[in-house]
């Protein structure tokens, strides 16, 4: 198995530096690969993932189906292991992807339920009774979010230096390394100028040049940015799911019901094309009819 390991290698240096993956997803990509490496040597004997064929690569799949693993997280580790031979290809390691014909198998499209307005309002009313450095710093967390749409990992990685709250703008670092800057609302300088406050009384401060820290001066992470999330909206909200992504999705959809361009909402989020923005519509539509069936003189609603 050391060639495989090897291989590996090579390929991580390849998703960090060459595709500018995060660790995070390199690391996501390399426990499926090293997943099917322990399928085909265990069931197969193959001690390379470079001789296996579709056949093989079949029966992996259809072991994770019968593990009730769900389809899409099934489509997810066919599609680390077609990227890991899609670069044995370019290396010359391979002469032919035996993914080359798969077709991924069928998902239910998962809709995501934004935030009401009512529900964040009751949210930012809830937060801005908290004025202790763990309750302001929270603050800041959400109305970042709501705000700007930044994604979690985005916003765990703003450094002191990416804002700047006398132009009131915010500079973030995408996927892929990509640069973009946010303009920010008056009410998120106010909270960010009163949290630096409580920051800089902090006795000890690890990692001093990030934006966001724990009461021990150490950056955050992702886990508690969650906790945050899930423990402020669960007294506003009853969905189910609560999450930064929702957030975000709220920061969106909220702002095309507002009639915002879809363009700029596009920049705003980051995306590299319109159509990963276009997934934020559907939810501008409804509220796009509501305000038609309203005010339209034909409607039933005005007769």
């Amino acid at each position: 198995m050391s060639e495989v390991k090897s291989q590996f290698l090579f390929f991580t240096e390849y998703l960090l530096h060459e595709k500018k993956y995060s660790k995070l997803t390199v690391k996501a990509y390399l426990t499926d690969l090293e997943s099917f490496s322990v399928f085909v040597n265990d069931d197969y004997d193959s001690k390379t993932i470079q001789n296996v064929n579709y056949s093989q690569i079949r029966s992996w799949i259809v072991s994770l189906v019968e593990q009730e693993i769900s389809n899409r997280s099934i489509n997810r580790k066919v599609s680390s292991l077609n990227s890991y031979f899609k670069f044995l290809m370019k290396t010359e390691t391979i002469k032919a992807n035996p993914l080359s014909k798969h077709k991924a198998l069928k998902t239910t499209k998962k809709v995501q339920i934004p935030f009401s307005q009512k529900e964040m309002e009751e949210v930012i009313q809830i937060l801005e009774l908290e004025t202790d450095f763990e309750g302001l710093r929270n603050r800041l967390i959400v109305e970042l979010f709501y705000a700007t749409g930044i994604r979690r990992i985005e916003l765990i990685q703003i450094k002191l230096k990416d804002l700047d709250l006398s132009n009131r703008t915010l500079k973030v670092l995408g996927k892929r390394n990509k640069e973009r800057f946010v303009p920010l609302i008056d009410s998120v300088v106010t909270t960010a100028n009163n949290y630096l406050q409580l920051r800089n009384e902090l006795e000890i401060i690890e990692d001093s040049e990030y934006l966001f820290l724990t009461k021990k001066g150490l950056k955050i992470y992702e886990t508690l940015v969650y906790r945050v999330i899930n423990e402020y909206f669960s007294m506003a909200s009853s969905k189910v799911k609560k999450s930064p992504h929702i957030l975000r999705h709220s920061f969106a959809t909220h702002l095309l019901n507002q009639g915002a361009d879809l363009n700029a909402v596009k920049e705003l989020l980051g995306h590299s094309s319109l159509a990963a923005t276009q997934v934020y519509t559907h939810n501008s539509i409804a509220e796009l009819k509501k305000v038609y069936a309203n005010a339209h003189p034909r409607s039933k609603n005005n007769n």
